[in-house]
């Protein structure tokens, strides 16, 4: 019998992909030029150092996300990209960003050791303007993020150059998590998830414009809040259409029974005119829609997968702000 790919299996059991986004403080994104292996810092181009600090990180229990990524011209440039996504505390809003033109990749760790002792960098560019796509075409690592990653890819690159986006850039990126939602891609400085994604849904993701709808297909969620409060962000979402996109957010799970099933969260917003909203949210295990699937085309065994409807939602408090008279 053939077997299916993971994404394929996902699609078909209509899994919800929300309250899949992964919560990282900071993301750390060396260009490198593919192939990748399996294991993406065990690559040809990745230098020892490099592959030393991900290891002491990962031991150090760092809470970063090191991820490869790469263009079109990634093979033949003369230097080397790092981005380094922070998230601050109170940022509300997505991540802070640092970005650094190196001579090669070997200038690579002693930069982000520099940036983690807070020490004067050199290499620094304008980081200012630029938003980062991040889609996942590690074909190594899944089959299905080389399936419908790199198709994606392919089309996205062409429609923002149709849409002449410069202040936007897509990279190849390797492995981030959600292989069975490909293609996949994550939206830098916001940090938010996105799966199953088309053209349509993607122009509309770029442009903030488009039938918001869609966000209950293809949203795994805002990387800033826990995965609970992802669920409630998607319900907000559908409620204030494109000018959520503008809001400062902040979650909290206000208590939950120790099996998980049942969930009360918090979700509070700011507006760009400063008043604050907070909404709370019961969450109950839906039975119909949690899932035993396997989470990747590799896994050997199969994952019970969690799913939640919101049951009840009200606005617990607002702060309207005060207009001088």
């Amino acid at each position: 019998m053939k077997k299916k790919f993971c994404s394929d299996n996902s699609r078909e059991a209509a899994e919800d992909i929300i309250g899949t986004a992964t919560n990282n403080q900071t993301y750390v994104l060396i260009e490198c030029p593919p192939p990748w292996h399996a294991d993406a810092f065990s690559s040809r181009w990745v230098p020892d150092n490099l592959r030393l600090l991900v290891k002491e990180a990962k031991l150090a229990k760092l809470p970063i996300k090191f991820q490869l990524i790469a263009n079109d011209l990634s093979h033949k440039v003369d230097s080397t990209t790092l981005l380094i996504y922070h998230q601050e505390e109170g940022g509300g809003k997505g991540y802070s960003k640092r970005e650094f033109k190196l001579e090669n990749i070997e200038q690579a760790a002693p930069t982000i050791k520099k940036w983690l002792w807070a020490k004067n960098l050199k290499y620094e560019i304008d980081a200012t303007t630029k938003r980062d796509i991040l889609v996942c075409t590690h074909g190594s690592h899944d089959n299905c993020c080389a399936r419908y990653g790199n198709p994606f890819y392919f089309n996205a690159k062409n429609i923002i150059s149709g849409l002449s986006l410069d202040n936007v850039r897509i990279w190849r990126s390797s492995h981030f998590g959600g292989h069975r939602f490909a293609p996949t891609m994550i939206d830098l400085p916001q940090g938010r998830y996105y799966g199953n994604l088309d053209q349509e849904s993607f122009k509309s993701i770029l442009t903030h414009t488009g039938d918001i709808k869609r966000f209950k297909d293809i949203y795994r969620g805002w990387g800033i809040l826990p995965r609970s409060i992802q669920i409630v962000e998607r319900e907000l979402i559908l409620r204030y259409g494109w000018d959520w996109f503008n809001f400062k957010a902040a979650g909290r799970i206000v208590e939950q029974t120790p099996d998980k099933t049942n969930v009360l969260a918090e979700l509070t917003f700011e507006k760009p005119d400063g008043s604050v909203y907070s909404y709370q949210a019961k969450l109950v295990k839906n039975n119909s829609k949690t899932l035993t699937l396997k989470a990747s085309c590799n896994a050997n065994h199969e994952t019970l997968l969690l799913k939640y409807d919101v049951t009840n939602m009200w606005l617990a408090s607002r702060q309207l702000v005060k207009v001088a008279s």
